[in-house]
């Protein structure tokens, strides 16, 4: 069985790392905020904490973890896809990163869940620097496609 401070720090951990995603999300004022991240980090983390405490008392319980795991990717799948619609006059998709945010979220929670720390807190680095990139204009792809776009016209 999990130490409840072994216990605590995963569930403290998990809040931070979901948080800091969260907070990048939030300043863009994306449908999946500060507090949705949160809460989804913390929930893996806490469903997979007790799956993993369990398999201490039940003999049977190695595929006890696996099966958790397996079931929080498959509900955050579905919690991510109500976040993709598609606009009909602009033919364009919106909520992707959105959901590849939560998704991974769930992942983070799940990693931190098992005791995976440094590991949890490098992805949840990786993905904060990555959901910066739309930040900056010149690594923008849509402002790369205008660029190119203009470059056309103008040699016509």
């Amino acid at each position: 069985m999990l130490p409840y401070l072994d216990f605590l720090a995963r569930i403290f951990a998990a809040a931070l790392f979901g948080g800091l995603i969260g907070l990048e999300r939030e300043k863009d004022k994306k449908a999946a905020g500060f507090r949705t991240h949160i809460l989804v980090c913390l929930g893996s983390a806490l469903m997979t904490c007790l799956a993993a405490a369990s398999m201490s008392q039940d003999p049977m319980g190695r595929d006890s973890v696996a099966r958790v795991v397996a079931a929080i990717i498959t509900g955050i799948g579905f919690l991510g896809a109500g976040n993709i619609l598609r606009e009909r006059d602009e033919h364009q998709i919106h909520g992707l990163t959105t959901a590849a945010s939560i998704w991974i979220v769930a992942g983070i929670g799940i990693g931190v869940g098992l005791g995976f720390y440094l590991f949890s807190f490098i992805v949840t680095v990786l993905v904060v620097l990555i959901l910066m990139i739309n930040d900056y204009k010149y690594l923008r792809i849509d402002e790369l496609e205008g660029k190119i776009k203009k470059k056309k016209t103008v040699k016509k």
